[in-house]
This record gives C-alpha cells, sequence and structure tokens, in this order.
C-alpha cells in the first residue's frame, strides 16, 4: 500500500524551529516531485516548497530563506527545516508526490499532485 506519513510538527516559540518529516512506504522518492504544503481552515491548500526531478528546489515566497526542502533517498523520506518560524507559518502541514508535474503544471498547484499524507500540524506562537 503506497503512504506517505508526516511527523514532527508541534507547537514552538516565534524564532523557533522545526524539522519536518515524510516517510515513505510503497513509494521511491527518487526522481519524482516532492512537495510541501500547508493549509489553514477556510483558505486554500498553499505550496511551501518542492523538490523537482531535477532536484532542483522552488520555494514559495514567504518561506524563502527561512525554509529548506531535502530528502534522504536512503530512508526515503523527505524533509522540511522551518526556521525563524513566524505565527502566520501556523497551519497542517503536508507533503506531496507526483511522478512528474504536466507539462504545464506548476509546482504549487495541489491538483498536480496524486499522492498526500494526512498532515502534521504546526503552530507559532507570538
Amino acid at each position: 500500500q503506497v503512504q506517505l506519513q508526516e511527523s514532527g510538527g508541534g507547537s514552538v516559540q516565534a524564532g523557533g524551529s522545526l524539522r519536518l518529516s515524510c516517510a515513505a512506504s510503497g513509494y521511491t522518492f527518487r526522481g519524482n516531485c516532492m512537495a510541501w504544503f500547508r493549509q489553514v481552515p477556510g483558505k486554500e491548500r498553499e505550496g511551501v516548497a518542492a523538490l523537482g526531478n531535477d532536484d532542483i528546489t522552488t520555494y514559495g515566497d514567504s518561506v524563502k530563506g527561512r525554509f529548506i526542502i531535502s530528502q534522504d533517498n536512503a530512508k526515503n523520506t523527505l524533509y522540511l527545516q522551518m526556521n525563524s518560524l513566524k505565527p502566520e507559518d501556523t497551519a497542517m502541514y503536508f507533503c506531496a508526490a507526483v511522478k512528474r508535474l504536466t507539462p504545464t503544471g506548476h509546482w504549487a498547484d495541489r491538483y498536480e499532485y496524486n499522492l498526500w499524507g494526512q498532515g502534521t500540524q504546526v503552530t507559532v506562537s507570538s
């Protein structure tokens, strides 16, 4: 059974750090497009960062310079290192995967991805 499982969420004060993990079972990250999204109630799911088939990383404007996406192929795990956290980073964070984006697809379009984890909550207090 193909499954993605996030972990590492929690509560932290502004300025702190967290590292999220996304472990895959029945699925290999290598060579696929991986991403992190986040969502708060009542709002659209927002693309946070992506690691493309070509290993190029891309970030949303609101997290550039603070978050780092990476993967460990040996562990088949995707990471999101989050530094200098702000209260506006509070959200449910999801990892997502797809073999390849569509030719005109955008990494931050949630509908490009066909595999999702259940999410992990991140809460940042001021």
